[in-house]
């Protein structure tokens, strides 16, 4: 378990952070301007990937980790281009300033770089942030179905999803549990991301996502499965049970190539 959190306050940490960053002003994209930025359909793209869509997640330090990369040695448009180049569907770009050393402006500039859809990650509790994804490029967010469930955002996970769809954003719904599964498969072709992580204890076992599959008919969603995904033999286990593509962050952050790394998970 991770020396920044405990099991009772592990996600609580992390919503508290959201909040001091907005109130901080680190969501302030009034310098940029991708509004009229034509969408890039993250879920079009993996439905159609003639290979393992992998989904390549950059960030620079993680709760369980502490700081994976040195920010100053290294540019994310740089390390986004070389992502692209060796086969990734999308890129997700961790926002969150505290304890994942991320930036809304890193996703600007990565948004100038490539052409592929970006996902902005962060812990979204308020609307600010998400005129804060479409100012600065981005073509997908992430809802985490536990923070809405325990009304710690400052809305529904309704009517955020709208709010976010009426930008032209896609979302990504994120659960964890099998009742949050089992609410999020209620509504049909969406994408439902499997966070692998529990988010109190920052515990990681892809078991979560073979269980909710092996249990729960998936119909016509999407489904990404996210964190401790590190090997050939687990993406193959997991598309042998219908999972739609993955999000790969610390694994490809922690690679000595990252090129060949992401490749090497894209040709299983």
């Amino acid at each position: 378990m991770s020396k920044f959190f405990s099991r009772e306050t592990g996600l609580k940490t992390l919503i508290d952070n959201s909040y001091k960053a907005i109130n901080q002003g680190m969501y302030d994209a009034d310098k940029y301007d991708y509004n009229s930025h034509s969408v890039i359909s993250l879920k079009r793209i993996i439905l159609t990937c003639n290979h393992v869509p992998i989904i390549s997640e950059i960030k620079f330090a993680s709760p369980s980790k502490g700081r994976i990369l040195d920010q100053s040695k290294i540019n994310p448009k740089d390390l986004a281009i070389q992502m692209t180049h060796s086969g990734s569907v999308g890129i997700s770009v961790l926002t969150q300033p505290y304890l994942f050393d991320g930036s809304i402006h890193n996703l600007a500039s990565i948004r100038k770089s490539v052409n592929v859809p970006l996902l902005m990650k962060d812990i979204i509790v308020s609307e600010v942030q998400i005129d804060s994804a479409k100012r600065t490029g981005a073509d997908c967010i992430l809802l985490i179905k536990s923070i809405f469930d325990r009304g710690l955002a400052e809305g529904s996970l309704e009517k955020f999803s709208d709010y976010a769809i009426k930008k032209d954003l896609q979302v990504i719904i994120e659960v964890h549990s099998e009742d949050e599964f089992k609410e999020a498969l209620k509504n049909k072709k969406q994408l439902i991301g499997i966070n692998n992580r529990n988010l109190n204890t920052i515990e990681v076992d892809i078991n979560v996502t073979i269980t909710l599959l092996q249990k729960f008919n998936k119909d016509n969603n999407v489904i990404i499965s996210e964190s401790g995904i590190s090997k050939s033999d687990e993406i193959k286990k997991l598309r042998s049970i219908g999972v739609d593509a993955f999000l790969v962050g610390t694994s490809i952050m922690e690679s000595e190539n990252v090129f060949e790394k992401i490749k090497e998970l894209c040709h299983v």
